[in-house]
């Protein structure tokens, strides 16, 4: 059993998700196909959960190295931009989510700038990437929040991700 039992809550930070209910995540959070037209569908959704909350938010979708949605919310500042890129990154260098790579490290005692030995200044695993993924194909780009704590960045990507495959399923 889950301590969320596959339910997003919605920016509640007391509750810190396993390295197993992360993988979880990526495994299930996958799309048939992904097309310019949903990365501005899901970009858009993301916009207005983040306007409906008053979040803070800059918010990214590359694919395949290249940006096809980008937003600033009110709140957000430039190095919300430099935090995308970071964890953006490590999403395609690594194939996971940003925020899932952090805590493989942590489980295992220790940090990511300590054993990854990547410039901390190019990589963050901090939450707020999650890598988007093709049936059939793999980890073809990213989509990207910077703006709130980490695990509230990661959940909420996660809750975007969730509604719109759902949407599409239907």
């Amino acid at each position: 059993m889950t301590h969320n039992q596959g339910i997003t809550p919605k920016f509640h930070p007391e509750i810190t998700p396993t390295v197993e209910e992360l993988e979880a995540q990526e495994r299930r959070l996958v799309f048939r196909r992904f097309t310019h037209d949903d990365a501005w569908a899901l970009g858009s959704l993301l916009v207005d959960l983040a306007r409906e909350r008053q979040a803070p938010v800059a918010i990214d979708i590359h694919r395949a190295g290249q940006q096809l949605f980008h937003a600033a919310l009110p709140g957000s500042a430039p190095d919300n931009d430099a935090w995308i890129a970071r964890k953006r990154r490590v999403v395609e260098r690594y194939g996971s989510a940003s925020y899932l790579v952090g805590a493989r490290c942590r489980a295992k005692g220790t940090t990511f700038e300590d054993s990854s030995r990547l410039n901390p200044d190019e990589y963050a695993a901090h939450g707020g990437s999650f890598p988007i993924t093709v049936e059939g194909v793999g980890v073809i780009g990213a989509v990207t929040v910077s703006g709130l704590p980490q695990l509230q960045d990661h959940r909420f990507v996660v809750e975007a991700l969730e509604q719109f495959l759902n949407l599409s399923e239907t």
